[in-house]
């Protein structure tokens, strides 16, 4: 096929394709794209003959791709994302009357701690705009970036795709979080010898506070493990109970949730807080402009005070 025969091509069937790919289910394809079963279905029908491939041979409840097909999605994603890119440079985007939808992915502890203030900011600067926010850790942000489920992603990034940006918004300094009324700052042998809550998406009880514990021949013992952050206020109220958290966390539960923060009695370090975005929405005028939004406001150094604690 010559660019002469693209004049008979249904750049439509192709976007049917694409989420056909990632879906591989008619149903939840139809609903990502806002069709019907029989829409979805017919499209199939005219893909099958453009292509003159069953693409999609049904396995259970799974549609599974043909060779052709996979062979033919290598070629056609980055052929899309090309056109999208182009068609959104063609026009200016104004964040003041612009009504878009943007897709992001957020760790739990940015969601809790800093995506409330960075809101007040977005609906000053764009209040017609939608921010469709997915919870991510660091192992499903690259699978979501790939997928192209979020254009952006906000937390402490691993292993990202080739073709992805990334950018350090900030360092993260740990900080110990309590809720009794005891005067002083945590000791050692106090830290080592309190239980501990900890957070884990993946439900590991051991992290890097216990590795740098081991290196000055100390443990601690973890009472908990739960996967989100939000729970901490209700878990550590009344009770002799730590947890360490990031600077931004210690610092927003102190403020709003009556909870005690200082520093570690040992040194710890934590992967700074980074942003993460598709390559092919690099130069997207709409996507530049939420990178440049959420730059701002989440590119703020920890507060090196000790005096957090709420009385």
């Amino acid at each position: 096929m010559n660019r002469n025969d693209l004049r008979h091509a249904d750049i439509n069937l192709l976007v049917v394709f694409e989420t056909m790919m990632r879906e591989r289910n008619v149903t939840r394809a139809g609903e990502r794209l806002f069709l019907c079963q029989t829409t979805i279905s017919s499209a199939l029908g005219r893909l099958r003959t453009m292509f003159d491939d069953p693409l999609f041979i049904r396995t259970g409840r799974v549609m599974e791709p043909t060779a052709r097909a996979e062979e033919i999605h290598v070629r056609l994603g980055p052929a899309l994302e090309g056109i999208a890119v182009a068609l959104s440079c063609a026009r200016e985007f104004d964040p003041r009357t612009s009504e878009e939808t943007f897709h992001v992915g957020l760790c739990d502890e940015v969601e809790y701690a800093l995506l409330p203030r960075l809101m007040q900011q977005l609906r000053k600067e764009a209040p017609n705009i939608t921010l469709v926010v997915r919870r991510v850790d660091p192992w499903q942000l690259p699978q979501l970036l790939v997928a192209g489920d979020i254009s952006l992603g906000i937390g402490q990034a691993q292993e990202l795709p080739a073709s992805a940006h990334c950018r350090s918004l900030r360092p993260v300094q740990p900080m110990l979080l309590r809720a009794d009324s005891v005067a002083g700052p945590v000791s050692l042998d106090e830290f080592c010898r309190r239980p501990h809550v900890a957070v884990s998406a993946l439900g590991k009880v051991t992290d890097d506070v216990d590795r740098a514990l081991a290196r000055h021949d100390r443990q601690r013992r973890v009472l908990l493990a739960v996967p989100q952050f939000s729970a901490l206020p209700a878990l550590l109220a009344g009770s002799d109970l730590l947890a360490i958290v990031p600077d931004y966390v210690a610092q927003a539960m102190a403020r709003v949730e009556g909870l005690r923060a200082e520093y570690a009695p040992l040194p710890l370090s934590s992967p700074d807080l980074s942003m993460a975005w598709r390559g092919t929405s690099h130069a997207d005028p709409r996507e530049r402009w939420l990178r440049a939004c959420f730059a701002r406001h989440l590119e703020q150094q920890p507060e090196r005070s000790r005096a957090l604690a709420v009385a």
